[in-house]
This record gives C-alpha cells, structure tokens and sequence, in this order.
C-alpha cells in the first residue's frame, strides 16, 4: 500500500506538490493523472527517498522508503527508461542490481523473458536500444525483486501498439495477484484502458482520488441531440422548462439540462415530430481537461 499525507514539496518560492493525500491500494492498477508540470514526477522520488519532502509524509507499506532493506524487493519502479548506464549490457545492468539487492542471478533470466528482451537484446549494450526497449528493461528492472509494490512513470512512451498492449495486460495481472501497481501519465485516453482507479492532480494539489467511473461523471452532463423539423418552435419549450438550447442545424438541437425521455415527452405533447433523440456523454479525455483546466494554464505559465 502507498499512503500520502499533507505531502509538500517547495523549490525556493515555487511550490511543486502542495499538501497532497492520498492511499493507493493492492489488488488495483491506479492511474497517476496530470498534466505536464502537475508535480506527478516530485511526488514518485518523493515516495522513492529521491528528494527530500518540505512538509509531510509519503509511506510504502507503513515505512519510508529508505527503512526498506534491499530496496528492489520491497518497491520496483520505473521513473526515467533513460537512466542506465549506456555502456553497459542489460543483463550486466540486471545483475548490478540483483547483487546489490541479494536477488538470485537466475532471477534475471526470468525477467528479461517475462519482457520480451531476446538473449541477443540482454547482449547488446543499452545505449543502442530503442526507448521502446528501455522502457521494457526499465519494467525488467522494477519487476527483479518481485515486490509487492511497482511504480511506473510514463511506462507507455515509447512502446509501439503492440508493446502497449502487453504492458496493459502485465499491470492488470500483477493487480490481480494482490500487488500496489501505481502508473502515472498525462493523457487520460492512456489510463482509460489500463488503470480501474485514479489519483488525479494539478498544480501540485490533489483534484480527484477515486474510480474511474466515479471521475467520469464528474465531466460534463450528458447533451441531448434532437432532430425534428420543428425544430425552431421545440427549442422554446425547451427552454421554458429551463434547458440550455443550442441549434446544431436548421432540423438538429444539442439539449443541455433537460433528460431526452423530457425532451421526448415535451415534444410529444405538443405534437411535434421527432427523427432523431439521443443522449451523447461526455468523454473520460473530456472530463480530464474540464477538470485540469487550470493547471494547464499554470504549468503553461511556470515554462514561460
């Protein structure tokens, strides 16, 4: 289990990551959503020992990172796919690890197999690989002490389709087996196939921590879109009973606030005829940018 309390970290006068909370459970693939700059990255090598918080306190199963001996089987993590020494092989790279964590050699085998790095590929030094396959040496890496709890940041640049795929399927499993698998991205159309609960943040402060389906529907309500060729004389009774009408096309109307069984009944009523009626919801991707909306600007503003 992961657990995030009143966790701050300031860089001078800027404020990275301001007073955020949050628990992320076994058993679960959570999603870690922000934008750019939301402070998703500060918040990971916080719970890692990497940096040092200003106020509060990040727990991986009741403990700082730092009291855990032998680290790798404690916590596997992947921050940055770039940070392996390029000279080196990626079993070489394994077996660094593995010695440092008391982890069995063969255990490095099993890995590099379990991500689809090829006996020619864990020959090769790393600094020719592609960042698709950093990313799954990255994985291997975090996957080597068998831990009971893995985070991934950004996991998915990089992969081709196929690639993407296999990752999906490999959080889900190690969700199913009863580990904490905490992954973060700033695109929701990523965490929308991969991860069933999310932790969402802008500006450094906590926006949402809930399921995925809890989060959708703090998007937009759903717009009703209703065609008839009275359309004109139908968007007056719509809005005297206080719906928000916008015409589409001469015959099409897009319905805020009113349900479209409403919308059938008030057209029947008065007698006007209905080609089309349906009900469009807003898109996970939607609900994300209404609800990060101002830390786009914010960390927009933090680049200038």
């Amino acid at each position: 289990m992961i657990e995030v309390e009143q966790l701050t970290k300031r860089y001078g006068p800027t404020t990275a990551v301001r007073e955020l909370s949050f628990t992320v459970r076994p058993g679960h693939v959570t999603g870690f959503l922000g934008p750019n700059g939301a402070g998703k990255t500060t918040t990971l090598r916080m719970l890692l020992g990497l940096v040092e918080p200003s106020g509060g306190t990040a727990m991986v199963s009741g403990h700082s990172f730092r009291r855990h001996p032998r680290g790798l089987r404690h916590v596997g993590a992947l921050l940055d796919a770039h940070d392996v020494h390029g000279g080196r092989s990626a079993r070489a790279h394994l077996h660094a690890l593995a010695r440092s964590n008391r982890i069995p050699r063969a255990r490095v085998d099993e890995v590099l197999a379990e991500v689809g790095l090829t006996e020619a590929a864990a020959r090769r030094r790393v600094g020719s690989f592609s960042l698709g396959m950093k990313q799954r040496l990255g994985i291997a890496a975090a996957l080597l002490g068998d831990p009971p709890v893995l985070m991934f940041d950004e996991p998915l640049n990089g992969l081709d389709p196929e690639g993407v795929l296999w990752v999906r399927g490999l959080f889900r499993r190690l969700a199913h087996e009863g580990r904490t698998v905490f992954v973060s991205s700033h695109l929701m159309s990523e965490m929308e196939n991969t991860a069933d609960e999310l932790v969402v943040i802008g500006r450094g402060q906590l926006i949402a921590a809930e399921s995925l389906t809890e989060f959708a529907a703090r998007g937009t309500a759903p717009t009703v879109t209703v065609r008839s060729p009275h359309a004109g004389a139908l968007a007056v009774v719509l809005e005297s009973e206080g719906a928000v009408v916008a015409p589409y096309d001469e015959e099409t109307l897009k319905v805020d606030g009113v349900s479209a069984v409403r919308v059938g009944e008030l057209a029947h009523e008065h007698r006007f005829p209905v080609w089309e009626l349906a009900t469009q919801t807003a898109s996970l991707e939607t609900a994300f940018m209404e609800l990060t909306a101002d830390s786009v600007e914010y960390a927009a503003g933090e680049t200038r």
